[in-house]
């Protein structure tokens, strides 16, 4: 009898995220709906206005903020009820329905960014001189200068505003086909009970110590997304070409600077990455060397780079148990870190298990008038209380955020998104293996642990990669095809993985199952957070109080200040190549210790 994915019905209410917390009843997130219409029209009233006066500017400003911060709480509720199954029609409506209204909202206030470039600086920095109210906003208004090039018209920041809707089409229907309609074939498990395939029982199935088992799930898998290479190639180049169109639009010179400037982040952060990886590749090449030997296999092929190195070792952790453990891992960030960590974990922050229609992955989410929620898809392996570990340090750091920060500047940016998250999980499995393990258990763990840089730094460095390469190419006037993007994603592979392993066909195909590609520019940042978070967790280990009080105003930090300043008072410099350096030749320290034990 084949082991089937469970129906939403079936996983009991305990193992449920509490969105009722948000709304209590859905009446209540149709009040505030039409509350937010309202806010609409009220916006457009200050049209012209801003610059009569201080108190004009001051209640221009929270207006817009109001109408921001409802319009982020109706989406977050609707996306999340949407992603606990993404085949019910109701949520689908509702997310429909606020992804229009939040266009309308941002084409009722998109002639607040021109108005505000053209009022005199002069003239604002005597509003916040005489009005304490608005000295709030004055890292507010000095990025708003800093990009004042690249802020259209009053009209055509209108226009852009109402294109947000065909803007995100690509990436919505990628999600449709991803997470809804796309199907997997059954297959055989070890003991040959057949077993229908998810996103979410791959990577078990990809750890699976019969290699029949990992042959059978990859092409499986890739086999599905071959059927719909072409449209999955033609909504990427959809989703590229909408990046280089909103680029050129503000008068950027490529995609890929128009994102950085976000952030002001230079280009040179992001080459440096790429060249500073390529120039530790010989670390991956050892490290796959090693997999084959301990595999015992005369050849590696891409279904053998995740299953554990220790053939014996196998353990199920229930979730009661992984909340343990990531409690035990973090103490060193002291007693009110925990007891936050407490309030999440007990308090219906978490939606646990997958079920049938579920957003696959993992992520945090929230909003300032809520707390965080993290949606997983837990599955009893190692690799999922690193995932608890990891979207609970997102969690943190959007709670520490919100409460330390206006709402203008509480949501920290993306380029620090992934830093939390990591400090996390590279705390917890220090701790890990600090602990009296046997033999077996050590080199599962280092393992593990070489893992993440792999997949976090190498892999993410590869994706951003092959980024920068479409847009170049569609900037330059080329087309992306299937078989284009195939190429390209295959060449990639090459170098990240060396001669040593054998490009199965299907792993050319892998760009077509990867969400953030919809993100433009945004993996990278995880590679920069990697190397962050070694650092800061090197520092909270060997110095102890004082790195652990840095990275909690870190914490709190948010977006008050631009990422690389606050990284840096927190006591990492990632303008430089040294934290990406310096995280990868601790990945080749933590090899030579699993070579000295093989």
């Amino acid at each position: 009898m084949s082991e089937m994915i469970k129906k939403r019905t079936e996983i009991a209410q305990e193992h449920k995220w509490k969105l009722e917390d948000m709304y209590p009843q859905e009446e209540i997130w149709e009040e505030e709906f039409n509350k937010l219409k309202d806010l609409s029209g009220q916006i457009e009233t200050y049209r012209g206005r801003l610059g009569q006066s201080a108190q004009e500017l001051l209640s221009g400003l929270r207006i817009s903020e109001e109408a921001e911060r409802l319009s982020e709480k109706l989406y977050a509720y609707a996306r999340m009820r949407r992603d606990e199954n993404n085949a019910d029609t109701h949520y689908q409506t509702l997310v429909d329905r606020i992804e229009t209204l939040g266009i309308q909202v941002a084409s009722a206030t998109a002639f607040i960014t021109p108005e505000l470039t053209g009022i005199p600086k002069e003239k604002v920095q005597s509003f916040m001189e005489n009005q304490a109210d608005l000295k709030v906003y004055q890292h507010f208004f000095a990025q708003l200068w800093r990009q004042q090039d690249h802020i259209l018209s009053p009209e055509e920041e209108r226009l852009l505003a109402m294109s947000q809707d065909l803007s995100s089409a690509s990436g919505n229907i990628f999600g449709m086909l991803n997470n809804a309609d796309i199907k997997f074939p059954v297959i055989k498990d070890e003991n040959g009970q057949e077993i229908e395939l998810t996103k979410g029982r791959f990577g078990r199935f990809m750890e699976s110590q019969d290699r029949r088992v990992r042959q059978e799930a990859f092409s499986g898998l890739y086999s599905s997304y071959g059927k719909l290479k072409n449209t999955l190639a033609a909504t990427l180049s959809s989703s590229v070409k909408k990046d280089i169109f909103y680029a050129r639009a503000r008068k950027y010179p490529s995609a890929l600077i128009a994102s950085l400037d976000q952030d002001n982040i230079s280009p040179e952060v992001y080459d440096s990455l790429i060249k500073t990886v390529h120039e530790k590749m010989d670390y991956m090449y050892r490290y796959m060397k090693l997999r084959q030997k301990m595999l015992q296999v005369d050849e590696l092929h891409m279904y053998d780079i995740y299953v554990p190195l220790v053939k014996d070792y196998q353990k199920e952790i229930p979730y009661e148990e992984a909340c343990s453990m990531v409690f035990d891992g973090l103490k060193i960030l002291g007693e009110e870190y925990l007891q936050r960590l407490r309030s999440g974990i007990n308090g219906g922050w978490i939606d646990i298990y997958e079920n049938e229609g579920k957003t696959s992955g993992a992520y945090s989410w929230g909003t300032y008038d809520s707390h965080p929620y993290v949606l997983l898809n837990y599955d009893n392996k190692l690799d999922d209380v690193f995932t608890l570990a990891h979207e609970l340090g997102h969690s943190l750091h959007s709670l520490y955020s919100h409460q330390a920060q206006p709402y203008v500047y509480s949501q920290y940016p993306i380029f620090l998104a992934e830093v939390a998250s990591t400090v996390n999980e590279s705390l917890l499995i220090d701790h890990l293996l600090q602990q009296n393990l046997e033999r077996e258990e050590k080199i599962y763990l280092l393992n593990h642990y070489l893992e993440q840089f792999r997949a976090t730094v190498y892999r993410q460095t590869m994706f951003a990669e092959f980024e920068k390469i479409i847009h170049e190419k569609v900037e330059a006037g080329e087309a992306l095809t299937a078989d284009s993007l195939c190429s390209i994603y295959r060449g990639l592979n090459e170098l990240y993985y060396g001669s040593g392993v054998v490009l199965d066909q299907e792993i050319e195909l892998e760009w077509a199952r990867i969400p953030h590609f919809y993100s433009a520019f945004y993996v990278y940042k995880y590679a920069t957070g990697f190397a962050a978070a070694t650092a800061l967790k090197e520092q909270i280990l060997y110095e102890g109080e004082p790195a652990v009080k840095r990275y909690i105003k870190f914490l709190q930090s948010g977006n008050s200040d631009y990422p690389l300043i606050l990284l840096k008072q927190a006591g990492v410099d990632l303008s430089t190549s040294g934290p990406v350096a310096s995280a990868l030749d601790y990945f080749g320290k933590l090899l030579t210790e699993l070579e000295s034990l093989v």
